[in-house]
């Protein structure tokens, strides 16, 4: 039987704190993995986000909306942090030939130096904070229930990829 709550389109004084639980604890996770991130590789976690895209496309390059839309950030977030990014010499932005209000972005040499010194230092710290508190069974149901809430936001499946 549906309750009254839930009827008025109203959370459960339960399922608020449940809610509350759980984004509480992932920004204390996500502030504990990015406090290592730049402890350990001097990156943020929006520099590592840049990279790690990079990192993975055709010719290390790709245009700044496509960036955009991969990170699913807006393109005014995405301009920002490429222009800090920019003047530490880790990525490349050029006009694109074909569109003159877009650009592409491309990894430097020292962006793919510092994206590698990161990458294990950032995968033992999601291992550390994130996966050791699970068991095989936990994280199974962690992937589904992100799963299933994407799909009610109507966003698209996440890319199976571990160096996120």
């Amino acid at each position: 039987m549906m309750s009254a709550a839930r009827r008025s389109g109203l959370p459960t004084s339960e399922e608020f704190a449940v809610w509350r639980a759980y984004i509480q604890t992932v920004e204390i996770l996500r502030a504990r993995v990015q406090a290592d991130l730049h402890t350990d590789s001097q990156l943020s976690e929006g520099d590592y986000k840049v990279l790690l895209e990079l990192s993975e496309a055709e010719g290390k390059s790709l245009r700044s909306s496509q960036l955009a839309a991969a990170m699913e950030w807006e393109r005014s977030r995405v301009s920002g942090q490429l222009g800090r990014m920019e003047k530490r010499g880790l990525i490349r932005r050029e006009p694109c030939v074909d569109d003159a209000r877009g650009s592409h972005v491309t990894l430097t040499d020292e962006g793919a130096r510092a994206f590698r010194a990161s990458t294990i230092p950032h995968l033992q710290a999601v291992k550390t904070y994130f996966v050791d508190a699970f068991t095989e069974a936990q994280l199974a149901l962690i992937g589904e229930t992100t799963a299933a809430l994407r799909a009610h936001l109507d966003l698209p499946p996440t890319n199976d990829r571990a160096a996120e």
